[in-house]
């Protein structure tokens, strides 16, 4: 009964894997446009509140930088992830050259 239990844990871990691939990948999708924004709104309550013009494009280029600093991190973390995962390749077989 045991065994059955561990087998369904494993079937159900296959199913949630793609769907934990989604949820990054969208989340991907969504951090850059959404940290560019958070940066030109934090820029132009700035400006309101000081009544200058240039903090909105400070903190609008501070944004896409971010978005793309954490984008970057994100692909390594993929990359370190599927090298991991990917088996060490065979050596070939040493060459007998000592006829």
């Amino acid at each position: 009964m045991a065994d059955n239990d561990n087998n369904q844990d494993k079937e159900k871990d296959k199913e949630q894997v793609p769907w934990a691939l989604v949820g990054e990948y969208t989340t991907l999708a969504v951090l850059l446009p959404v940290s560019t924004a958070v940066g030109y709104m934090v820029g132009t309550l700035l400006d309101r509140w000081l009544r200058t013009n240039f903090f909105y494009i400070i903190f609008l280029i501070l944004g896409i930088v971010s978005g793309f600093i954490q984008l970057l991190r994100q692909f390594q973390k993929d990359d370190k992830e599927q090298n991991n995962s990917k088996p060490p390749p065979d050596k070939p077989p040493p060459d007998d050259k000592s006829a």
